[in-house]
């Protein structure tokens, strides 16, 4: 029993800082939202998107943590990353030229 409540009150400050870390990216970039993505044993990504175009992560240990933490933090929560919410996204220099060295050669960030 006791080791129960010590994981549920892990769980809750795990998702406690979680949340805190959102609403500080929300409240930099004039609100968020963000979407919830099940990666497998490593647990759930929280993928934000500011109000401005700006966009981050945040890596949960499991997907249960990760809604209680986008639930907290207060931000819409969409089922998936599909176009509505990607058009949000204003991408840079640094994105283009990192994805063009991943994909087709293109000049390496370093």
């Amino acid at each position: 029993m006791a080791e129960t409540q010590q994981a549920d009150t892990k769980a809750e400050r795990t998702a406690a800082r979680l949340a805190h870390r959102i609403g500080s990216f929300s409240k930099a970039h004039g609100g968020a939202e963000g979407q919830v993505a099940y990666i497998g044993q490593r647990g759930a990504r929280i993928v934000l998107v500011g109000e401005d175009g700006a966009w981050g992560d945040i890596v949960a240990p499991s997907h249960a943590i990760a809604e209680k933490a986008v639930q907290k933090a207060g931000i819409t929560v969409h089922e998936a990353f599909d176009g509505a919410l990607a058009a949000k996204v204003k991408t840079g220099r640094y994105e283009w030229t990192r994805m063009a060295g991943i994909q087709v050669g293109g000049p390496r960030n370093r």
